[in-house]
């Protein structure tokens, strides 16, 4: 399994060539999954669902599952912050990438996401300059970037090129779950 994180600051597209992404590795033959940051209350579940109302009756965790697709509630007695490697644990290892969006702290390889400052996205730092994890820059004008950088710098508006970049260096993003000693929770 390969893990390779997008990371960035609200508004820069990770969602999108997150978006983009899964279905040019899927063309190139890969298995792709994904693993999202989501805000404190998020909810997959709706009132007046039959698991909806098993978790409100106290279910520490629901499964529902059908013929195409199975989901996973688990509720937290108390707040937790899973680790990545905590969230990965959680995944088919027979996938062969995990795109991880968000969780900018986390220590995956990343990609930075990052938008030349304009009157919708104001001038932000960068995490390169910071983040040894961080191992290449996409970006919609490099002439911007504020930092001077050796990383590789990738266009934002190729998505099929980070795609190539991404699968031509797998070496670079190889998760090996054993080296990673995981915690209960």
């Amino acid at each position: 399994m390969n893990v390779a994180g997008f990371a960035g600051f609200s508004g820069s597209g990770k969602t999108t060539l997150v978006e983009q992404l899964i279905p040019l590795l899927r063309q190139r033959g890969q298995r792709v999954s994904v693993v999202k940051h989501a805000h404190h209350r998020f909810d997959i579940d709706h009132p007046g669902k039959d698991s909806y109302r098993h978790r409100q009756a106290g279910a520490f965790e629901v499964v529902v599952a059908s013929s195409h697709r199975l989901a996973l509630i688990r509720e937290f007695e108390q707040p937790a912050q899973l680790t990545v490697h905590q969230l990965l644990a959680e995944l088919d290892e027979r996938v062969d990438w995990v795109l991880v969006e968000g969780l900018k702290e986390s220590d995956v390889p990343k990609i930075e996401v990052w938008r030349a400052p304009t009157d919708l996205h104001p001038a932000r730092r960068t995490l390169y300059g910071e983040d040894p994890f961080v191992v290449a820059v996409a970006t919609d004008d490099a002439r911007q970037l504020p930092l001077p950088t050796r990383l590789p710098v990738l266009d934002l508006n190729h998505p099929a090129a980070i795609a190539d970049w991404m699968l031509a260096h797998r070496a670079r993003f190889a998760y090996d779950r054993s080296a990673i000693a995981l915690e209960n929770f």
